[in-house]
């Protein structure tokens, strides 16, 4: 029987004994443009992933992923991240703030994409000889 500790570690089924890192950020936020990230602050007593869920789905939007980050702010609020299913967050972080969630900051699906998108318009510019 091994420790709980263990976990966060799985053996590399490539052949190698080399430990792979499961809980990796790329890992648990994969890139997607069709999306944005959120970061909320709230009370340790104020949180509900279920009241998250439902202010995100007000707004016509999908929960995606949500992650109690172990960050908590001077004022004692924990920081828990979110990706939506909009690229623009604006409606999203209105309806958390109706919500009581403070967001803190808020990057698009266009932001997170930005330097796939400046690879392509340098290539089309290259393309097109301008």
């Amino acid at each position: 029987m091994n420790s709980k500790d263990s976990i966060l570690f799985e053996k590399n089924h490539a052949g190698t004994d080399a430990d792979l890192f499961l809980h990796s950020e790329e890992r648990l936020f994969p890139p997607n443009a069709e999306c944005c990230e959120l970061s909320i602050a709230c009370s340790r007593s104020d949180y509900s992933a279920s009241r998250i869920s439902r202010a995100v789905e007000d707004a016509d939007a999908h929960l995606l992923n949500l992650n109690v980050t172990s960050e908590t702010l001077p004022s004692g609020e924990i920081i828990v991240d979110l990706r939506v299913s909009h690229r623009n967050a604006g409606a999203v972080r209105r309806s958390l703030e109706r919500y009581g969630y403070s967001a803190i900051s808020i990057r698009s699906g266009y932001d997170l994409m930005g330097q796939e998108i400046a690879e392509r318009i340098g290539e089309l510019m290259a393309h097109i000889e301008i």
